[in-house]
Formats: C-alpha cells, structure tokens, sequence
C-alpha cells in the first residue's frame, strides 16, 4: 500500500470547486490529494494579432506557482517566465484547443489562468483537468449570453500522472513518489479514451515498451474517473 493507504491504481482524493472566482467567466479550484490549482477562464473580445480575419478564436493558459505553495518560498518570476513554466502553459493551451471547436468560439480569446497554490505532484496535470472545467463554464456563460450560437467544447480532457516507483507501477503520483520515481510520466486524454500528449522520462535505465503500454492503460483508467468527476461538476454547477 501506498501513502494514504492508497492502491497502486487508485487515484487521490479529488475535490472540484466551481465558483470560487466571481468575477471570471469560469473558476474552479481543484485539489488532488495536497495539490490545489485555482483555475480561472477569462473571455476577451479579441484574438491574437496572427489569428485576426480568421473568424477562429483561440484558448490560451497560463500558470504559475505561488512564492509559499512548496516547502521552501519560491521567487516570483519578475523577469517573465521559466522554462518550466513556458512548458506547461503551452501543454495547457494545447490540451483545451484539442478539444474546443475554435470555429463555433468566434473570434475571441479564452484564457486559462492555472496558480498553484500548494504543491504536492501532479500540479500540470491538475491544472489541465481543473482548466476544462473552467473552460466549459465560460463557454455555458457566453451561450447563455447568446455571444456564440452552440457550444465549442466537444468534450473534456483532463490528464494524470503515472510512473514506476520500486518497479510498480502506479498511478497519480504524489511529490515523494515521484522524487523516488524510476519513470515518470503525464499523460493528457480525451474522455473517449483517445491520447492528445504522453511526457514520459526513465530517471534512470531505459524502460521497455511493455511497460509504457501498461502505464497508459493505466492513465487512461485515471483519466476516465476525473472526466466523470468533471461532468459531475460541470451538472451541478449548470443547476
């Protein structure tokens, strides 16, 4: 058994909040065992310079890490943004355009604001699946507003970690697992079961193909219970 008790395949307990930001067109505030990403959509009237006389628009994001969200405090990143952070806002933008009909937006920007407030493994991750969630509720506001005529958002994505620790595989690792990692990796899915991106690193020796199928079987398990859990959310939150 794992931390907490938990089963190599298990997921950590998963909470999402909407609401949590009143003044954006969608918020939601996930939290995945100790990690908390607040995730907020904001809706502008534009697009990019290179998109303009498309008629498309586009979905963006952004993330960041609060100075005290890890053990020691994190200088803010005054100078623009770290590699790392380039990364995982350019993961973010592409997991949501994947699954968002740009046409059917029209010609505005949605933006994904990813923070992190506490860290404990899995903050990309669950930054992409609290942002769909936030995502889906701006585009519900801006079809209730009758600004687009049908909504853009053809299903969820969301996304989850696994890896090799000791030579298990487990799934949705936390920040000692995946310090002790022998692989490690994030995988992003649809939630017809289809792969939009795979990180996937050996810390140490090569690993066989075997084990890589065997890791996205069970990313993919994951991914099917945080998209049942995003439609759950999103219900409720349209009640």
């Amino acid at each position: 058994m794992r931390r907490n008790g938990r089963a190599d395949d298990e997921l950590r307990a998963l909470v999402l909040e909407t609401g949590v930001s009143p003044y954006a067109e969608g918020s939601c505030l996930i939290a995945t065992g100790d990690t908390r990403v607040l995730c907020t959509a904001s809706v502008e009237d534009r697009v990019p310079e290179w998109r303009e006389g498309s008629g498309k628009g586009w979905v963006t994001g952004e993330y960041g890490m609060l100075p005290r969200s890890t053990h020691t405090r994190r200088s803010r990143e005054w100078d623009g943004p770290g590699g790392r952070t380039q990364e995982i806002q350019r993961l973010i933008g592409r997991s949501l355009r994947s699954v968002t009909d740009l046409a059917a937006l029209g010609p505005r920007t949605v933006t994904l604001d990813c923070d992190v407030l506490q860290a404990d493994g899995g903050t990309r991750t669950a930054a992409v699946t609290g942002a769909w969630v936030a995502l889906a509720l701006a585009c519900k506001h801006l079809k209730q507003e009758g600004r687009i005529p049908t909504f853009p958002v053809r299903e969820p994505v969301a996304a989850v970690s696994v890896g090799t620790v000791d030579g298990r595989p487990v799934l949705d690792l936390d920040y000692p697992e995946d310090a002790a990692a022998e692989l490690d990796m994030n995988v992003v899915g649809t939630a017809d079961g289809r792969l939009v991106e795979v990180q996937g690193t050996a810390e140490g020796d090569p690993f066989e193909r075997a084990v890589l199928d065997r890791l996205v079987e069970m990313a993919l398990a994951g991914i099917a219970r945080l998209v049942e859990a995003q439609r759950e959310q999103l219900a409720s939150a349209s009640d």
